[in-house]
């Protein structure tokens, strides 16, 4: 690059190549785990099992299918990107609007088993280097981004080719080529909200095989437009209204961003994460007095993507404020079992959902995406009233689940999926001895 203006994704290759800490792979070794269980999770679920058979279409290769045969890294990536996300319980950063863990983990394993890589620490700086390039694209690309396109899609390119890039010992500058032709394949838009398809998921696929693609491509000096985020017909240009592609490179980098990455811990849409927290406190104080309205104010986004008095599929439950509200009045959570089509009919739930209003409050939409607040309101028969705040969601940097917690978690979903204790139990040693115990070979057989 000498003699050459340096470009934002120059200037973010260089961010990315900085040394990883211990501290920061311990980090990332939750988010394994995370990723791991709700992949297994999801394996029996519908929409999962259409691009597993489309990757076994193209042939045999190194790199673990969950749930099926061995292919090439592409076909890896794409097939294990619907499972991480498809049960809505993947990792989210909040400011970003968008989820890590279902596209970077996918193409670290693919890239790393492509490249025979059973170095567990050398797995974890990618993770660790992933999550950062599709945080910082996401958090540049700003509420103009959001409004029509699903940022883990579009910006999960970039992360996917970070962490493959890393894995195949990319200089800067093909780290920059990869980062350049990612983004040439940004995709995914909200018209998947609109109708009872299991396209969203697919994007954490299509992102991370591109991702992937971009990274092998750049280790074989196939040059990518070095200018993509600031270029004038680049991402930002085209994609990011309003926004500024330098806020890219903005960030401090003495820091990694993996570290404010937010778990989920209810089996529905982050949105509404925080008015089911609110709700089982006031739950909790009401003592069995059955409600006679139930209220919710939260921030415009939640409203906009979780405003669904009557679903009628698991996708629009997961997506339903009312549907939360009503699960977790019935039953004190808003677990796996809360969101099936037989939840979805139990005439108790039906009622609850009657009973249950939403709306925007603007106050706590002034302090979003920082900030994923919710306010609830619960009225009872005899006219009396009960109501709790919060200004974050479990999960979130602010609130954080302990270690326990994030092992019961796993351990969930695994026997969701259909794991056997002893199987879950190694894959649970396999993600947390990354890079002491256990090389990625662990992971790899662990998975079924």
């Amino acid at each position: 690059m000498s003699g050459q203006i340096q470009t934002v994704a120059d200037r973010l290759a260089e961010i990315l190549l900085r040394p990883v800490a211990e501290a920061d792979r311990a980090r990332a070794r939750r988010h394994v785990l995370d990723w791991a269980a709700c992949a297994i999770g999801g394996l029996a679920e519908p929409g999962t099992s259409e691009p597993r058979a489309l990757a076994s279409r193209e042939g045999a290769g190194p790199c673990t299918i969950i749930g099926g045969r061995p292919a090439g890294p592409q076909a890896a990536s794409l097939a294990n990107g619907p499972l991480g996300a498809i049960l809505e319980m993947d990792d989210v950063d909040k400011r970003a609007l968008l989820h890590p863990g279902p596209v970077i983990l996918p193409a670290a394993l693919a890239a790393a088993e492509a490249c025979g890589c059973d170095d567990g620490n050398r797995f974890l700086d990618a993770v660790v280097r992933g999550y950062e390039a599709m945080i910082r694209v996401g958090r540049a690309a700003g509420a103009g981004h959001y409004r029509y396109f699903h940022a883990t899609g579009t910006c999960g390119p970039f992360g996917a080719a970070a962490a493959a890039g890393s894995l195949l010992g990319l200089t800067p500058e093909g780290m920059a080529w990869a980062l350049g032709n990612a983004g040439q394949q940004a995709a995914g838009l909200w018209q998947v909200r609109h109708e009872p398809v299991y396209t969203k998921s697919l994007h954490n696929g299509r992102a991370a095989a591109n991702g992937v693609a971009a990274a092998l491509l750049a280790s074989d000096g196939y040059a990518g437009p070095r200018a993509i985020f600031e270029g004038p017909q680049g991402f930002f240009a085209a994609l990011c209204a309003g926004a500024d592609p330098m806020d890219v490179v903005a960030r401090p980098d003495e820091g990694w961003a993996i570290h404010d990455v937010s778990f989920k811990p209810h089996a529905a849409c982050r949105h509404a994460h925080a008015a089911i927290d609110v709700l089982l406190d006031l739950r909790t104080k009401a003592k069995g007095r059955e409600p006679s309205a139930i209220e919710i104010r939260t921030y415009a986004d939640a409203i906009t993507f979780c405003d669904r008095p009557t679903p009628v599929s698991v996708g629009q439950a997961k997506f339903s404020l009312q549907h939360a509200a009503a699960a977790v009045w019935s039953y004190g959570d808003a677990g796996l079992a809360r969101f099936t089509m037989a939840a979805i009919a139990e005439p108790e739930l039906n009622r609850l959902r009657g009973l249950t209003t939403v709306a925007t409050d603007p106050e706590i939409t002034g302090r979003y995406p920082g900030r994923f607040g919710a306010r609830a309101k619960v009225t009872f028969g005899d006219g009396t009233s009960l109501s709790a705040a919060t200004d974050d969601a479990l999960g979130d940097p602010e609130r954080p689940i302990s270690s326990e917690a994030l092992l019961t978690k796993a351990q969930s979903l695994m026997a969701w999926g259909g794991l056997q204790p002893s199987q879950a139990e190694a894959l649970i040693s396999a993600c947390l001895g990354l890079g002491q115990t256990h090389g990625l070979s662990a992971l790899s057989a662990a998975l079924p």
